[in-house]
């Protein structure tokens, strides 16, 4: 799928990955729909777009709400035109801690955003995108979707259903014209725990020294995924060796994750 001109919605566009996905789509032509629940930062990612000659709209929006997630498309229609591609990056962690001592008010905001979220975009673009001559969904999930994280059981359990709703969403659209992408990010250098409303921790995730990935790094892979209609996409060396010995012991890769992650539980 050629970029060039191609109209983009990207979620969680204000800061990190959703930032450079924005602007790698920028670069490569696409007009961009950025999207962020935050309206000072999404003032940032636009501000930035435009000073590299992209043309962008902004939309403020928060994707659990399903009222404003319906009348999106409208919206980024009336601004850029028609969408041919919907990228849902947003996603937040959940407090790092054991599902014993973690609330029901916060479990199912990480579910609502992380998955309903996902969900309901899909559902108000698919229509739109099935009309285009080449158009994608690309969903980012999670290394946590297959290798267990003590503190983040809630976070894994929405990104292992954003994983098969993607593989399923794909099986049901072969034979059109709508691609679909399922990414596995490992650790990435963004703010997702102070995004997520836990400031108090990201101090501590921090200095627990895990391998990470640059966010503009991780989004050109996740936006050449899409130019070449890649089904698939894991990113980093944590998340390539994780997705490999779970798939060799899951046991044994649960007791590897829990010796690093064991010092963030509360």
């Amino acid at each position: 799928m050629d970029l060039a001109g191609k109209i983009v919605v990207v979620t969680g566009a204000g800061s990190g990955m959703g930032r450079e996905l924005a602007l790698e789509l920028t670069r490569r032509k696409a007009k961009v729909a950025l999207v962020d629940f935050r309206e000072v930062t999404l003032k940032e990612t636009a501000k930035l777009v435009k000073s590299l000659g992209g043309t962008c709209s902004s939309h403020v929006l928060d994707v659990s709400d399903a009222k404003a997630v319906a009348v999106l498309p409208a919206a980024v229609k009336k601004s850029l035109g028609q969408v041919d591609a919907l990228i849902n990056n947003a996603g937040i962690i959940q407090p790092f801690v054991k599902v014993n001592d973690l609330s029901m008010k916060d479990a199912m905001h990480v579910m609502n955003v992380n998955f309903n979220g996902p969900l309901m975009l899909t559902k108000a673009f698919l229509p739109e995108l099935l009309t285009r001559p080449q158009a994608h969904i690309l969903n980012v999930s999670s290394m946590g979707a297959y290798a267990p994280v003590p503190g983040q059981s809630v976070y894994g359990a929405s990104k292992a259903a954003i994983k098969l709703f993607t593989e399923g969403l794909r099986s049901e659209l072969m034979g059109t014209n709508v691609g679909v992408t399922i990414v596995f990010p490992g650790a990435i250098e963004t703010n997702i725990a102070a995004n997520s409303g836990m400031t108090a921790m990201t101090a501590d995730a921090d200095s627990a020294n895990f391998p990470t990935t640059k966010a503009n790094v991780a989004a050109k892979l996740m936006i050449e995924a899409i130019v070449n209609n890649k089904p698939r996409l894991v990113i980093g060396k944590d998340a390539k060796t994780m997705d490999f010995i779970s798939r060799l012991n899951p046991v044994y890769a649960a007791k590897l994750i829990y010796k690093q992650m064991a010092s963030l539980l509360k």
